[in-house]
């Protein structure tokens, strides 16, 4: 498959609200690690080959097992995760597959335990954040180096 543009010299100030919103998340509280998984399982979901092997990579920087790596697709089903994780795991997909659940209340009281209501907003920037570029390198074929 061929990249049809590069969205970052067709449009640099489209990027940089993009990357605006990536320093506001490196802002937060959020654990880095934690971060990476968000953005991988987002990824997953939306099927983004490119940030997928991005943030598996990234996730391997700040000491992600390959064991864990693996399991983030069927993260329910294994031991590997804290309850905070989980949560935000549970939050993530809610938010990333919003029309067709509207981000249930039961997902809104597994993640309301796990982290403070500040917390709550900079997880869910982080995933409008990794929904949108996810957009990006899928409409416009960005592919994995």
């Amino acid at each position: 498959m061929e990249q049809r543009l590069d969205f970052f010299k067709a449009n640099p100030n489209a990027m940089s609200a993009l990357l605006a919103l990536e320093e506001q998340i490196g802002k937060s509280s959020l654990e880095k690690s934690l971060a990476e998984l968000v953005r991988l399982r987002a990824s997953q979901i939306n099927g983004c080959a490119f940030c997928v092997d991005m943030h598996a990579t990234d996730a391997r920087k700040h000491g992600e097992t390959e064991r864990r790596l693996a399991a983030v697709v069927t993260w329910r089903e294994t031991p590997f995760f804290t309850e905070r994780e989980r949560a935000a795991l549970e939050w993530t997909e809610a938010v990333t597959l919003v029309a067709q659940s509207h981000v249930p209340n039961g997902v809104w009281e597994a993640v309301k335990p796990h982290f403070s209501d500040e917390e709550i907003v900079d997880l869910t920037l982080l995933v409008s954040a990794i929904n949108s570029w996810n957009r990006f390198a899928i409409a416009f074929r960005k592919m994995p180096a």
